[in-house]
């Protein structure tokens, strides 16, 4: 009886049916990825070797790679883009079902296909301790310790992109073409919006990232020179096609999380977002913006004074439609009972959201500025700014989410014990003092100067370390 009803769970294509298969493989990736980050911390909790031995300091780093590409790729992406966005985009279009079902289908089957690439890395050679942004010549010269663990997740990180464009695409299409009567552009909710602009911006930039990445590809199996440059290549090039994709894929994981905290905020509030066409064009402005300043993630690369200004200038440009935004959902709130926003866990989160954010912001401004950047660079200040927004904001975003619309997905909050009101709001307690305790001491690591990807550190990091 099993065999049947999984071939047929395989072949589903109901749009809601695919957004809780997202939910729940994120849930499943993400615990991956969770105990991969609780190894690290582990190993930070002191100096000197923990668990690692100090022969295969190697592992360290892999660890750091799988933490960030499992988080990046195959949490956030497939919760916020894929399960929120397959569930919801067609109810708020009024529409049947998205342009292309089995294409849909298609993508999360092969996003599960990259995952076991991904994993496969780790037990090929010695594991690919590159950093997730797999930088040459680390990926590619004879400073490569595994070429075959680089191909895995080179494979894997291709066929997610395979995935996501085509996710993109039925989006893009459904959301421009198969509205309802009456739903105009104008009109339209803002979670279609944000799945809009995030389809949008992952079509424009994920085939410079596959370009990179089979550039590497080549380099490492085909004799080609692109980043080798002993032979006239240039590693540096890899880093701007990289960063092109790079940057804005922090605007693509951050924008669907927009789109959720707008549907709390407004089902909470009873009331359309404050100010929606404003919202509108301050998700657009930051989705633009977002895409050509790559170049602040390179300021220690010898950029000119010109290009560093430029960069430094519009980083920090990124903050005015951001604020904009904050404001817009906090006045929502305004003329609502005050005790309206305790009222539930997920309102709570939705708050904690813009904390969380608004603090990871606030240092993103810090960093943008180029001569900041060249001390803080490499530092502990980067991972806990990233974090902050990232990690923090976006996980908060699919918790809210999650709990505020739990009954819409399966029916009964007494189905899912942990979106009840008194256990969810002990899960945000401990989230909101987790965050603090674990990625504020990394500010001050930062500023102390302890770099990143280093699996030691001088006694003075001790106290800090230990309390993360």
């Amino acid at each position: 009886t099993l065999c049947p009803t999984f071939i047929s769970s395989l072949k589903n294509c109901n749009h809601k049916r695919l957004g809780i298969y997202y939910l729940l493989s994120s849930f499943i990736f993400g615990i991956s990825g969770t105990l991969i980050s609780v190894l690290i911390r582990i190993e930070l909790y002191s100096s000197g070797n923990r668990i690692l031995s100090p022969e295969n300091q190697n592992f360290y780093n892999v660890k750091i790679t799988l933490h960030g590409l499992l988080m990046i790729f195959y949490l956030v992406m497939p919760g916020l883009f894929g399960g929120f966005g397959n569930y919801f985009v067609v109810i708020f279009q009024g529409s049947p079902e998205v342009v292309y079902p089995r294409v849909n289908n298609f993508s999360i089957l092969i996003l599960f296909l990259s995952y076991l690439l991904l994993i496969l890395s780790i037990i090929s050679e010695f594991g690919g301790g590159t950093g997730w942004t797999l930088y040459p010549p680390l990926s590619t010269s004879f400073m490569n310790l595994s070429p075959s663990s680089i191909g895995n997740i080179i494979f894997g990180l291709l066929v997610s992109g395979i995935s996501s464009v085509l996710t993109s695409l039925n989006f893009w299409v459904t959301i421009l073409s198969l509205r309802s009567i009456g739903i105009t552009l104008k009109t339209m909710s803002l979670f279609p919006w944000s799945l809009l602009i995030t389809s949008g911006m992952l079509l424009l930039t994920l085939p410079v990232l596959t370009g990179a990445l089979l550039m590497i590809l080549s380099d490492i199996n085909c004799n080609t020179l692109f980043f080798d440059p002993i032979f006239g290549g240039d590693p540096v090039l890899y880093q701007h096609l990289f960063w092109f994709f790079g940057h804005p894929e922090v605007y693509i994981l951050i924008i669907p999380a927009f789109g959720v905290i707008s549907i709390v905020i407004s089902g909470i509030s009873q009331k359309i977002i404050f100010g929606n066409p404003s919202m509108i064009f301050a998700m657009s402005c930051i989705s633009l913006l977002g895409s050509v300043v790559w170049g602040h993630h390179m300021y220690t690369i010898g950029l000119e004074t010109d290009t560093r200004s430029y960069f430094s200038g519009v980083t920090i440009l990124i903050s005015l439609p951001t604020g904009t935004k904050i404001f817009n959902w906090l006045s929502t709130y305004l003329g609502n009972p005050s005790l309206l926003l305790l009222r539930t866990s997920s309102s709570l989160f939705a708050l904690l959201f813009l904390l969380m954010f608004t603090i990871g912001g606030s240092t993103g401004v810090i960093i943008g500025n180029a001569a900041v950047d060249l001390g803080l660079h490499d530092t502990y200040y980067i991972i806990a700014h990233f974090h902050f927004v990232l990690s923090l904001g976006a996980v908060i975003a699919i918790f809210s989410g999650i709990v505020f619309n739990i009954e819409k997905i399966i029916g009964s909050k007494s189905i899912l014990p942990s979106c009840s009101s008194n256990n969810s709001f002990y899960n945000l307690v401990l989230t909101f003092v987790g965050i603090l305790i674990t990625f504020g001491p990394m500010h001050f690591l930062g500023f102390n100067v302890m770099p990143r990807r280093i699996p030691d550190f001088p006694d003075s990091f001790i106290s800090w370390n230990f309390l993360s």
